[in-house]
């Protein structure tokens, strides 16, 4: 079930994303123009028209960012004593790291910069990098392979480190390591990921029974400027892509049961 999950998901997203719909619709308006519908054909470019240019001057992604970042405090008052330290993937580049042979990290290294600094403030916490492949043709390099490399790299005992290595989403990241771990009832655990991916991480690892603290990182909008015209289009769509897919993938989550809530928040 939870391969046909994954399968779909990315399945469906292929075709839903901004980017992806736009190619469509110009595709379509090409195909009217072939077939002779010159006056349809024209009313479709003129809205691809006209969306692209309101993507390509307004921060849109980060409209869609915005109510995501702040459903959860950054740099929240954390207690004396942690019991463990678990960080989402997504801040390696596998492929890349495996080709090049050394450490390359993307867009949310941040969760690995604070998986680092929380292993250190917190010596004696349980350590968890839960991350494997989200890719639906490479799996055979895991995010978690690169991280491990990383902590090595910066002297990091990896006796204390549990990298759980096969799973695909967080629906999979909280199941996966939640049965590798097994954490004690009362336990602290700090949640380290996205914070636009926060809401989401929370939600299924409540649905799992695995209470987190959440320490949100990566912030991707500026508050107080949000209302700005900034000439962007590659960078205004791409925000708006993985914004749009979060919210998607919170419904889907809610949907078929791997969420607490539609939109969790402190209370979960």
């Amino acid at each position: 079930m939870g391969s046909l999950f994954f399968w779909i998901s990315k399945l469906v997203w292929l075709v839903l994303s901004p980017d992806s719909l736009l190619l469509i619709l110009l595709i379509v308006a090409w195909a009217m123009v072939r077939r002779g519908a010159y006056r349809s054909a024209r009313r479709l470019l003129g809205l691809v028209v006209v969306v692209l240019i309101a993507i390509a001057l307004l921060p849109v992604g980060e409209w869609v960012f915005y109510p995501l970042e702040r459903r959860f405090p950054a740099n929240p008052k954390l207690p004396d004593r942690v019991d463990g330290i678990i960080v989402l993937g997504g801040s390696e580049d596998a492929v890349r790291s495996a080709i090049w042979n050394q450490v390359e990290m993307g867009d949310a290294a941040e969760r690995g910069l604070a998986f680092l600094m929380l292993a250190r403030r917190y010596p004696n916490a349980r350590l968890v990098y839960t991350g494997g492949s989200g890719s639906m043709v490479q799996q055979g390099y895991k995010g978690a392979d690169v991280m491990k490399r990383l902590c090595e790299e910066q002297g990091l005992d990896l006796s204390r480190i549990t990298f759980e290595r096969l799973s695909r989403n967080t629906y999979e990241n909280a199941t996966y390591s939640k049965a590798l771990v097994q954490p004690g009832p009362g336990e602290q655990w700090v949640l380290v990921t996205s914070a636009w991916h926060m809401p989401r991480s929370v939600g299924v690892f409540s649905k799992a029974g695995w209470s987190t603290i959440p320490y949100p990182v990566d912030h991707w909008t500026t508050p107080g400027g949000l209302l700005r015209i900034d000439l962007d289009l590659a960078g205004h769509l791409r925000d708006l892509t993985i914004g749009l897919k979060e919210w998607v993938g919170l419904s889907a989550y809610f949907i078929t049961g791997k969420t607490t809530a539609l939109f969790p928040g402190p209370g979960n």
